[in-house]
């Protein structure tokens, strides 16, 4: 059976907010809120990559402690820039706080 489009955005959403950490919750749970309905099929796919990461690994990638995966580096630095916009936080005062710089848009 075929997973509908509807049921897709539906398990990546809630992947997305019941992570296993807290910390990713938080982060991804917004995150997948805000962009989801309007991402390509070509970014959900790379989302859906991202969603299989243990968190682990995720978190530092997204604090820039860790150098992503290629396929995942302009998804994870995107999400960076949505989370430090989210908290407030100036790109000089996330970089102290350990989330990554942005991607130019």
């Amino acid at each position: 059976m075929t997973e509908t489009a509807q049921a897709r955005l539906k398990r990546m959403r809630m992947r997305s907010w019941r992570r296993g950490t807290k910390e990713m919750d938080l982060i991804l749970g917004p995150y997948a809120d805000a962009h989801l309905a309007g991402m390509s099929e070509q970014i959900l796919v790379v989302y859906d990559v991202l969603l299989e990461e243990n968190d682990q690994d995720l978190l530092p990638w997204v604090l820039g402690q860790a150098s992503p995966p290629k396929a995942l580096a302009g998804l994870i630095a995107e999400i960076g820039v949505f989370a430090r916009a989210r908290l407030g936080v100036g790109q000089a005062a996330g970089q102290a706080a350990g989330l990554p710089a942005g991607r130019s848009a």
